[in-house]
């Protein structure tokens, strides 16, 4: 008894009667119809026909409950014990809905696997536990139904995803990953390499002291990247827009900034000062190409248009910062 408290008041697997093992397929088998009807919800605005496949996924599930049921009821009369996941040790877990609802089509394509697979699990192993030659039967074809629904939904996708649907789908992901991270990202890995240069290099050739530019830079650097991201995460908060998250976005461009004002500060820990600003002044015009990278990749402006627009202005601010310090 004292054992039994110590692990939660869970039941082993092994412990539980034929009739246990059916409740926990029904009830197992309700709770994995639930979340995909739960995915087909959550996907129809975005990708309808990936929302068409949960919710046929979920008319299996449906399915096989149906027929546990009709086993309990031939073996067992009508009353179905009341067993879930949750009160079995060691039993594959479920995420609740509220942990769904920022997942991606990618992420959710992958929880459906793992559920797919542990449920074939589950099968396989209760069907060693049966002695019942009817109920280990039917546990042995769920097992190797649950094996086969990576096919089905193979089966389903080619049915309800044609090649013109899953174009736009892969298209409507792109944009979003585009309007959540790369854009904000790059608005701040812009501000935080450009608008640090003037600052650091002016502190540089005013002191000559690598410490002191050390900490202008750092500074400087995270000071803008709270500014940025603060102003990202209150700009809108995403849903008439359909930018995304405000919290992701305010992070993507509050870190992209700090780390492109630190890419030209870190050199500074240097304490020869011709070195830490050659390295710094090398680093920089790394950043300004990444940038024009990013653009060219994801935002599609032609790469030489992106390279002189952030390299010269980049440089422009560059040689201001200099000629300040030196002023």
């Amino acid at each position: 008894m004292f054992s039994l408290f110590q692990k939660g008041g869970k039941r082993a697997f092994d412990t539980l009667s034929e009739q246990e093992i059916l409740a926990l397929a029904i009830s197992s088998e309700e709770d994995d119809a639930r979340i995909y009807l739960a995915y087909a919800d959550q996907l129809r605005g975005q990708f309808p026909q990936s929302s068409k496949v949960f919710e046929d996924m979920a008319e299996v599930e449906h399915t096989h409950r149906n027929m546990l049921i009709e086993m309990h009821r031939d073996r067992f009369g009508e009353r179905i014990p009341l067993i879930r996941r949750e009160h079995v040790r060691g039993f594959y877990d479920r995420k609740p809905d509220w942990l769904r609802k920022n997942l991606s089509l990618e992420q959710i394509r992958e929880e459906a696997m793992q559920m797919e697979e542990g449920a074939y699990r589950f099968y396989h192993e209760a069907a060693q536990h049966t002695s019942d030659a009817g109920i280990r039967k039917l546990l042995g074809d769920l097992a190797m139904a649950e094996q086969g629904h990576e096919e089905i939904a193979t089966m389903l996708g080619d049915r309800h995803l044609p090649e013109d649907a899953r174009e736009t789908e892969d298209e409507t992901k792109k944009r979003q990953f585009i309007l959540t991270y790369v854009q904000p990202g790059l608005a701040g890995l812009m501000d935080g390499s450009v608008s640090t240069l003037a600052p650091i290099f002016a502190a540089a050739f005013a002191t000559g002291d690598t410490w002191s530019t050390f900490l202008i830079g750092l500074s400087a650097s995270v000071g803008a990247g709270i500014s940025m991201g603060f102003t990202e995460a209150a700009h809108d908060d995403g849903k008439l827009s359909g930018r995304g998250s405000p919290l992701k976005r305010g992070l993507a461009s509050g870190i992209m900034t700090t780390v492109g004002g630190l890419g030209h500060a870190l050199p500074y820990l240097i304490p020869h000062f011709w070195t830490a600003t050659i390295t710094a002044i090398v680093i920089v015009f790394f950043e300004l190409w990444a940038i024009a990278f990013i653009q060219n990749r994801y935002m599609e402006t032609p790469f030489w248009r992106a390279a002189m627009q952030v390299v010269l202005g980049g440089s422009l601010v560059l040689a201001a910062g200099v000629l300040i310090g030196h002023g």
